[in-house]
């Protein structure tokens, strides 16, 4: 067996899928060489873990940017699903964790490495869903509380994509989720 199909698929993971997400992961993806799982996104996720697992081993390049939202609803919903089937799948490896801010109430928020501000500042503490710095390092997001129990190599914070009041529009090339990816990448083996 070659060592190609013996390595790992790496995969980004970022916690928002409705259509302008959509639009800034696609367009972040590109900017930075990725490979986007599109049909992962949804407000919620539609696609069972099972199925993007497959679109995951199915992709022509690494790594790979799939999308994963639970649509406000409190506990575990269709995007932490998809969350914790790609975690335990033993041929795919979660590099990073794009966590995205929302005003969701009643859920337990996850600490991240750092975010990034609306304005592509990284800092030490928390934004939120317009993308403004907060204090804390917690961030609170619908489709996030299932990152507590996983072993993630980096979690980014970022307010809502393709939107932080225009300053991550496709229009201008979605540059703070791009950054996100970026820094992800960085850190990871692909990176060498």
């Amino acid at each position: 067996m070659s060592e190609q199909l013996l390595q790992k698929r790496r995969v980004i993971i970022v916690t928002d899928g409705d259509r302008i997400a959509r639009k800034a992961v696609e367009k972040a993806a590109a900017n930075v060489g990725a490979r986007c799982i599109s049909r992962s996104s949804g407000n919620p996720s539609h696609l069972p873990g099972k199925k993007v697992i497959e679109l995951i081993r199915q992709a022509k390049w690494d790594p790979i940017v799939v999308m994963a939202d639970d649509k406000g609803n409190i506990g575990e919903g269709s995007g932490e699903q998809v969350i914790r089937a790609i975690a335990k799948c033993p041929d795919i490896e979660i590099i990073g964790v794009i966590a995205v801010a929302s005003n969701t109430e009643g859920v337990l928020g996850i600490e991240t490495d750092f975010s990034i501000t609306k304005y592509g500042n990284i800092v030490k503490k928390t934004v939120d869903k317009c993308g403004n710095p907060q204090e804390g390092k917690i961030i609170y997001g619908d489709t996030v509380d299932i990152l507590n129990m996983l072993d993630i190599p980096v979690i980014i914070g970022i307010g809502d994509p393709g939107k932080m009041d225009g300053r991550d529009g496709c229009g201008i090339g979605s540059p703070v989720i791009t950054k996100a990816m970026q820094e992800i990448i960085n850190r990871s083996s692909l990176y060498n």
